[in-house]
Formats: C-alpha cells, sequence, structure tokens
C-alpha cells in the first residue's frame, strides 16, 4: 500500500482524485495548522509521498524522520523555497510544485485589484464612510490617480507578470516597462512592453509590482537603495513574497514620505505582518497601505486546480513514472 501524508486539509479535487485510484492510503492532518517538525514526523512516518505546504519547512531531518522509502515531496505551491531540495535530491527524492495555469490569472486579478485599490483610495474611503465622516460631495476629497498613460515596470515576467502587462496595456491603456534575467523579444511585439534594466525601472515606474520567486538572488531585491531610485508619487506592489522586499526600508521610505503606497499580500516574517514589534505595528495603520492575508491565488478555481495537480505528481510517482511538475 502507498502511503501519503498530506500536512493540512487541502480542497477535495486532489484527495478525490487520489481516493479513485485505489492502492493509496491517504492520512491528512487533522489539525488545521501548520503543524510542527515534530508533528509532521510523527505524522508522515512510513508514508511514500508527502504533500505538504508552503507554510511547511521540509529539511532533511524531516525527510529522514519519514524515512528512506519516502519518494516525493509534493508541494501545494508554486514556489519551493520552503523545502530544501539539495537535500532532498541527496536522498533520491522527488519535489515537485503546483504551477496551474489558474493560479496565474488569479494572482494576477489580485494584482491590479491591490493596484486599482492603491490609485483610487478605495480601502481609506471605504473606512472614512464607514465611520460616518462623510459629509457630502467635495471636489478634493480623497483625490486619487488615474491609470491611463501611467508606467506600470513589472520585475518579473514570468506567467504571472505577463497576464499583468496584459491587462495594463489592454483596458487601461498603461505603459510597460519590464525587468527580468531574461529577455522576451516576443512578448515585447505581443504588448508593447519594454525590457529596461532595474535602475531605469524603478526610476520612470508611477507603480512597481513584484512577480518573482524568492531564492537567495532575489532577497531584498527591494532594499534602500532601490527605494531611493523610486518616484515619491509612485506606488509598490507585492504579490509574491515577502522577503523580497525589506521591510525596514519599506517603512523608512513610507514614513518619510518617499514613495506614495504599497500594497502587500505577502510579509517578510509572515504570518506577522510587521517584523519588528517594537516599530507599534505601524505597517497596520498607515492609511496608504493596503494589506491582504497572502490570498492572492485564493479562488475556487485556483485551489481546487493545484489540489488535482499535486495529486497527479503523486500519482505519477507511485506508478514509477516522472511526475510532471518535477522541480529541477
Amino acid at each position: 500500500m502507498y502511503k501519503i501524508f498530506v500536512t493540512r486539509k487541502i480542497p477535495e479535487a486532489g484527495i478525490k482524485l487520489l481516493k479513485e485510484q485505489g492502492g493509496l492510503q491517504i492520512k491528512i492532518s487533522p489539525h488545521d495548522r501548520v503543524l510542527t517538525k515534530k508533528e509532521i514526523i510523527k505524522m508522515g512516518k512510513g508514508s511514500d509521498a508527502l504533500l505538504s505546504l508552503l507554510t511547511d519547512t521540509i529539511d532533511g531531518e524531516i525527510m529522514d524522520g519519514i524515512g528512506k522509502q519516502l519518494k516525493i515531496i509534493a508541494n501545494y505551491a508554486v514556489g519551493f523555497n520552503n523545502i530544501n531540495v539539495p537535500e532532498a535530491k541527496k536522498r533520491g527524492i522527488a519535489v515537485t510544485n503546483t504551477p496551474v495555469p489558474e493560479m496565474s490569472e488569479s494572482v494576477a486579478e489580485h494584482t491590479f485589484a491591490l493596484l486599482m485599490a492603491l490609485a483610487k483610495r478605495i480601502v481609506e474611503a471605504d473606512k472614512f464612510t464607514r465611520a460616518k465622516k462623510f459629509q457630502g460631495w467635495s471636489p478634493t476629497l480623497f483625490l486619487g490617480a488615474d491609470l491611463i498613460n501611467k508606467v506600470l515596470g513589472i520585475v518579473g515576467l514570468g506567467a504571472i507578470g505577463k497576464r499583468v502587462a496584459q491587462m495594463a496595456t489592454g483596458s487601461f491603456k498603461m505603459k510597460v516597462l519590464y525587468y527580468d534575467v531574461k529577455r522576451d523579444e516576443s512578448f515585447e511585439k505581443e504588448c508593447g512592453a519594454t525590457f529596461t534594466a532595474m535602475p531605469e525601472l524603478l526610476r520612470n515606474s508611477d507603480f512597481v509590482s513584484i512577480h518573482v520567486p524568492l531564492l537567495p538572488s532575489t532577497k531584498y531585491l527591494i532594499n534602500d537603495k532601490e527605494f531611493a531610485l523610486m518616484k515619491k508619487t509612485a506606488y509598490l506592489i507585492n504579490t509574491s513574497r515577502g522577503p523580497i522586499v525589506r521591510e525596514k526600508a519599506l517603512l523608512k521610505v513610507l514614513k518619510s514620505k518617499k514613495i506614495a503606497g504599497a500594497a502587500l499580500d505577502v510579509f517578510e516574517c509572515e504570518p506577522a505582518i510587521d517584523c519588528d514589534l517594537s516599530d507599534k505595528l505601524e505597517l497596520r495603520k498607515m492609511d496608504n497601505v493596503v494589506i491582504t492575508p497572502h490570498t492572492a491565488s485564493a479562488t475556487n478555481e485556483t485551489r481546487n486546480a493545484m489540489s488535482v495537480c499535486a495529486a497527479r505528481n503523486i500519482i505519477a510517482a507511485s506508478k514509477g513514472e516522472a511526475p510532471p511538475n518535477l522541480v529541477k
């Protein structure tokens, strides 16, 4: 019997697919929370497959604790920075992720929702109105910014970055600059985007949107030096990974009004929204900051597709086949 341990309940579509295969024994954590290392080892011991979440830190100790029979770690996420991939390779354990097309669409839509919330000051205006402060129309009440002809700088032109660029240049007629480790000339022709160096992108963009994976090379990609290049009227949007933006540097430029605002779906010390509690939780209190709880991909369509994708990776491994989403 091929044993599978799922570290936290996921949408039923993937679990149903696993059950339909037959010959698979599925164990799901009864706790709707992040498990400790000891709990993962205890509940996962003897498993052939581990279905982990991005909130699970999977290291060599956990792999050894589960046992030598462990063949695959199927991560329920596009990113896999929570897994020690070199340690898995040493042990001959396959690592997979869930880069479903639905993910690109939902994260891109959420990115644009955050961008528009900043530009139109939606959250500020909502709080104001709920607090019964609205006394009637005023020509200067909550003046925001139009998007047409504004410059959107996209850092990372992967699938999500491309969808954001398409949305921006479509109905909103924005100008798009992008920076990536690889230039994509065919996309430039298709979308009218312009490839540029990072400093130029930061200097010229009205909105800067982050879409890179968290790697050693991208940690603190946006720090003091980068913020110093941005316009005072510019906004930052991050729906990728929290540690790509240095929180202390962001707080500094927001407090000194060196940039106009920020929208964050991810945080450097997640799940904590502020890394340094001594700063009196300033990030949460700022009117020019919009925050969401890592929900950019939180749609039924996307989360079900991810569930099925993780299940298919495990099913392939259980048959001795190469999983379709193998991390290299």
